[in-house]
């Protein structure tokens, strides 16, 4: 586990509170997990999503719970029972699915970490809410509505808080952090793809230091 301390699920100062953008990650070659981790803490970002997209997934995790104990280590596209255990006993300090169900929700739940569960409709959100858990994931953003339909669901859903995902930009995340139903946006653009074959850490750093000035 992570050395941070693990913020209270659905309420105040919690997982939509720690940053403006939450880097999403996709680690392919395990050498990677640490100094990715390490250039956005040094950017300012001290948290990370990292994705179950790939076979090295689980070990990156744990081997950034192990080397980088400041970050707090989310970990996403948890789409079962299984996986969000086998990410808890990787040392994630939280979990993200995609889409949520009664049974993921229900395991989510029971695993004892914050986690942000997967929402695209009003009735998903709705459904999420009945569950206890007023913070959640809005997957895939861009493609579901985007800043207008998160919105046009402020009044109807006053306790639901999101953190858009998917199709986010540096351009278009402050349209969204201007919601008072979104807490913070979670983004790919931090970690591109030839940075990280590059393993420019620098330039990782600076998109992390850009991103963690965003209001």
């Amino acid at each position: 586990m992570t050395s941070t301390p693990e913020p209270p699920r659905g309420a105040g100062g919690s997982l939509l509170d720690l940053v403006p953008v939450v880097p999403v990650v996709v680690i392919d070659d395990l050498a990677h997990a640490v100094p990715t981790a390490r250039a956005l803490v040094a950017g300012g970002l001290p948290v990370i999503e990292l994705t179950l997209r790939t076979p090295v997934a689980l070990d990156a995790v744990r081997a950034i719970a192990a080397e980088v104990p400041e970050i707090t280590l989310g970990v996403g596209t948890v789409t079962t029972p299984a996986q969000a255990e086998a990410a808890a006993d990787a040392g994630a300090g939280f979990l993200v699915s995609p889409g949520t169900t009664p049974t993921l929700l229900r395991a989510m739940l029971e695993v004892g970490l914050p986690f942000l569960p997967g929402t695209a409709t009003v009735t998903e959100a709705i459904a999420v809410l009945e569950g206890g858990v007023s913070e959640m994931k809005f997957f895939p953003a861009e493609a579901s509505g985007g800043a207008a339909y998160l919105k046009s669901i402020a009044s109807p859903l006053p306790a639901a808080r999101f953190c858009p995902t998917g199709g986010i930009t540096a351009a278009s995340a402050p349209t969204y952090l201007a919601l008072p139903n979104v807490g913070c946006v979670g983004g790919s653009w931090l970690t591109p793809a030839d940075a990280l074959a590059a393993g420019d850490w620098t330039r990782i750093e600076t998109l992390a230091r850009e991103a963690a000035a965003l209001r």
